[in-house]
């Protein structure tokens, strides 16, 4: 079975350009495209950037998060899924998927098929949410009506702020992420790496502490981490250098999947 690691939301970019995203440690926001950018936030007196997404300064001002939020909800801001999440789809329909593990919070491995049981979003997801305060669930639907409508949801059981369950600075990982791990690396047969810097741990190391015996693709515009870097690696590592979703189609070209990938790339 092949476990995936996919980071810091590079695949999601792909059909964007240089000049439209602006970097937010291990988020990418978006923000030419949809025509929301960071300049509008300016006059919610940002004290840094990242401040947006940072937890304290949430419960302080919510407003700038919520305004984001509502160009970003996936599904509403017209990205869509590329060739490389419709390849992570295609793996799961072959049955060969163990786990895919995400640090992107856009959502769109799950928009393009991939089931959320085969998901661990390390980074979460706007799919449910909770309050910031009691930790009350909140529903997920409810969350979106509210924030795409430009209101603020509070929590029914103590009146805190709610927000969607992706992972603020200031937060822990999900759960899921420390109960899948173990497992998934010790029946993992295989491990493909994509569009990755391998920088924010600890969700990077899950190249290094796979078994030894476990064959490593990196699809990546730059050779990251450690691969190549020792013979006992070379002999288990592939990297193949360029842009994702063409080397997702060479590999699907020599599998005799192209077909396949195409179709559930056209239906997204």
């Amino acid at each position: 079975m092949l476990c995936i690691y996919t980071n810091f939301a590079l695949i999601s970019l792909f059909s964007l350009s240089p000049e439209n995203y602006l970097w937010f440690d291990s988020f990418i926001i978006v923000l030419q495209t949809i025509n929301c950018r960071y300049d509008n936030l300016q006059k919610y007196d940002l004290p840094f950037p990242e401040a947006v997404f940072d937890l304290s300064f949430y419960r302080y001002n919510p407003q700038p998060f919520v305004s984001l939020a509502r160009e970003l909800w996936p599904g509403t801001s017209g990205i869509k899924p590329t060739l490389s999440h419709s390849f992570i789809s295609l793996l799961e329909a072959k049955g060969v998927l163990l786990r895919n593990y995400t640090q992107n919070i856009d959502g769109l491995e799950v928009l393009a098929g991939v089931s959320p049981e085969k998901m661990v979003e390390c980074h979460g997801h706007f799919r449910t949410a909770g309050c910031v305060d009691c930790k009350t669930p909140y529903d997920g639907d409810l969350c979106k009506k509210k924030i795409l409508g430009g209101t603020l949801p509070l929590c029914g059981n103590c009146g805190g702020l709610v927000k969607p369950d992706i992972v603020f600075f200031g937060e822990s990982l999900p759960t899921r992420f420390g109960r899948m791990i173990q497992s998934d690396l010790r029946e993992a047969d295989m491990l493909i790496v994509m569009g990755t810097s391998l920088k924010v741990a600890p969700v990077s190391l899950i190249p290094e502490i796979v078994d030894e015996d476990v064959p490593r693709l990196l699809f990546n515009r730059d050779l990251v981490g450690d691969f190549c870097q020792t013979r006992d690696n070379l002999l288990r590592d592939v990297w193949e250098s360029g842009d994702c979703d063409v080397t997702v189609k060479k590999f699907c070209d020599l599998l005799g999947w192209t077909d396949d990938l195409m179709k559930i790339n056209q239906q997204e």
